[in-house]
């Protein structure tokens, strides 16, 4: 794991934390168009990252900070935005119900909120995503380009399907959160008592 900070994966990221207030600012102001592209760009640049950190050997150990919190902060912004009222065209089934965006939310902040405490209170520090909380993320950013599909061309008749998989993974995958982190922490003691 390498302490470079001027790698092409956190470049990525940096960039896609910038993108984060260009997308707020556009979806914010009527533009779900532009929005929608770059959000796909914010999207795109995020699976880039991640290949090539992988494939040439340029993961950091910032970036395995920087990479998650990119992720959650253009989630939450993306779900905020989209709860809010008379910021999308009057679309049925928009704006996103604000149950969705609690839950969104409020999965985010118990994994913080645990993994924090573990740490205060153990040292504890080998946190690392579930593949269920990958593949939370992964629907998430799924659903958000789908929510802009439907602001921007009005067909809109998948949207509650779409809520309902987002929440139920959200739920899934916090509660699931708490087992994973548990058998990590076993794993560690492992070496040390045997």
């Amino acid at each position: 794991m390498s302490s470079n900070v001027v790698t092409i994966p956190n470049l990525l990221t940096f960039l896609r934390m910038i993108l984060i207030p260009v997308f707020a600012s556009l979806l914010f102001y009527g533009y779900g168009g532009w929005a929608l592209i770059v959000f796909m760009i914010a999207g795109i640049s995020d699976g880039i990252d991640g290949f090539v950190a992988r494939r040439f050997n340029q993961q950091s150990s910032l970036g395995t900070i920087l990479d998650p919190v990119a992720d959650k902060l253009l989630m939450t912004t993306a779900f905020i935005i989209l709860t809010l009222p008379n910021v999308l065209q009057p679309v049925h089934h928009l704006p996103v119900p604000f149950w969705v965006t609690a839950a969104v939310i409020g999965r985010d902040v118990l994994i913080i909120t645990i993994a924090g405490a573990i740490n205060i209170m153990t040292g504890f520090r080998g946190f690392k995503p579930s593949w269920l909380g990958k593949l939370s993320t992964l629907v998430q950013v799924a659903a958000v380009g789908l929510i802009l599909l439907a602001a921007v061309y009005g067909y809109s008749f998948y949207l509650p399907t779409v809520y309902t998989i987002v929440v139920f993974l959200a739920f899934a995958s916090g509660v699931h959160y708490i087992f994973f982190i548990a058998r990590l922490m076993k794993e560690e003691e492992a070496p040390f008592s045997a």
